[in-house]
């Protein structure tokens, strides 16, 4: 009898195995087919936007009219920004792709300086002209070459997952068509890179892929588990899993997981002084226990730990019981966008769900106090007379061509919305108007 029980927990207990191992078969298989199927939009999507790319700047070219020439620069500027946005959303983490991105800003940036002055009075020089057709062959390349590499991954049903498993993999030698092909185009662009040479469309404002605020000695995987192992407030640490980035990445990184029945948890560590980049935990979050702005003050008290030191909030927003603050480095009474960061906190305890800081660590300097060339009320003449201004601060932000401009940034409302307005400090230009939307501005009256 005690046999045929015993028999019958183990039938149970290797069912419920079995059936548990089927759930997270099938959820595993969901997260790759959504991925899969995100990295093949974005690549199609990329393939299209070059082709477009490359005819409209051929159309430009043919073109004798500066009426319809500025629109159609504009129109080359705003495709070359969806491309770039394409690129952003490929598994390219891994593998180097930065020449191929600063092209493609190389292009909007010539192609905006160029629309936005006026064509009639100062038309295209010859230098500039040579420059276009230089871009339209350029261009007409890395057409060729995607289409290539979009045909064969097409032809052979190639899929974008084996990518990611093919660069993370640093012990094998992996055959993969697509890998190829990209590092032939990236090789092709950094050889239009070497024949631009002093070109009139080098750009000085394309931002660098790296990380140039990181020190520190590089940290072990031990001291990386010890680390994620505290802030995941995880007791056993051999329910963590580590893996490494791999070679060509842009910054060397720790990337840990963790998971149980309650709650999920993954980060990037830099493996350089182990300064956290990404932190995302994954838990329900109960009835709201404390208001937006304590959650604030908590997530201040999270970033002194890691000595993130002059940051202050400029923004809190509330979605399903968390709190969203971005923060921003702030130094002499001036304010920089560029270094910024993101801190989600649960409002039911308090806990910090997320923190985002890949932009403070890849833009982050010591930078020289810049001096204003208008006063501020000079400044406020060029807002909108029918805007209600209720703060003032003078800030740092990035123009459209990616170049840092001193502004004084405005804060105010228009009927029953608010608006931030960033004034160029040294012309008095417009040069951003932004509606906030579910925003707390004034966060010492926040209950």
């Amino acid at each position: 009898m005690i046999r045929w029980i015993l028999i019958a927990v183990l039938s149970i207990g290797i069912a419920g195995t079995a059936f548990w191992g089927y759930q997270e078969h099938q959820e595993k298989n969901a997260v790759l087919i959504q991925a899969e199927n995100t990295y093949q939009r974005a690549f199609h999507e990329l393939t299209y936007h070059v082709d477009l790319l490359n005819d409209k700047i051929g159309s430009a070219l043919a073109m004798n009219s500066e009426q319809r020439l500025s629109p159609q620069l504009v129109e080359i500027w705003r495709i070359t920004s969806e491309a770039l946005s394409d690129v952003s959303q490929l598994p390219l983490g891994l593998l180097p792709f930065n020449k191929t991105e600063e092209f493609l800003s190389e292009i909007g940036d010539f192609t905006y300086r160029t629309a936005v002055r006026n064509l009639e009075s100062e038309p295209l020089s010859d230098e500039e002209t040579k420059s276009l057709e230089n871009l339209y062959k350029q261009s007409g390349d890395i057409k060729d070459e995607l289409r290539q590499v979009q045909h064969v991954a097409l032809d052979n049903n190639l899929r974008w997952m084996d990518v990611q498993l093919a660069m993370a993999n640093e012990d094998e030698q992996l055959d993969n068509t697509i890998i190829d092909g990209l590092k032939t185009i990236e090789k092709t662009v950094e050889g239009f890179s070497e024949g631009n040479g002093d070109s009139s469309i080098s750009n000085t404002t394309v931002k660098e892929h790296e990380y140039k605020y990181l020190n520190g000695e590089k940290i072990s995987e031990d001291e990386a588990l010890a680390k994620a192992q505290k802030l995941f407030n995880v007791k056993n640490r051999d329910k963590l899993n580590i893996s490494t980035s791999g070679k060509g990445a842009d910054v060397p990184l720790y990337s840990i997981s963790y998971r149980n029945d309650k709650k999920s948890a993954y980060m990037d560590l830099s493996q350089k002084g182990g300064h956290p980049i990404t932190l995302l935990v994954d838990r329900p979050v109960g009835k709201k226990q404390i208001s937006l702005n304590a959650g604030m003050e908590k997530a201040k008290k999270y970033l002194e730990q890691f000595n993130f030191e002059n940051m202050t909030v400029f923004q809190s927003n509330q979605f399903d019981n968390i709190g969203a603050y971005s923060f921003l480095y702030s130094k002499d009474g001036v304010r920089y966008y560029s270094d910024a960061m993101e801190v989600k906190v649960a409002l039911d305890n308090g806990d910090v769900l997320g923190l985002t800081a890949n932009d403070y660590f890849m833009n982050h300097s010591e930078r020289e106090a810049p001096e204003p060339e208008i006063s501020e009320e000079e400044a406020k003449k060029m807002v909108n007379p029918n805007v209600e201004i209720q703060e003032q601060f003078l800030a740092v932000i990035d123009n459209d061509l990616g170049e840092e401009v001193l502004t004084y940034e405005f804060l105010g409302t228009l009927g029953n919305e608010t608006y931030r307005i960033f004034i160029n400090a040294k012309d008095g230009r417009e040069e951003r108007v932004e509606k906030l939307s579910g925003s707390e501005i004034n966060y010492a009256s926040a209950t």
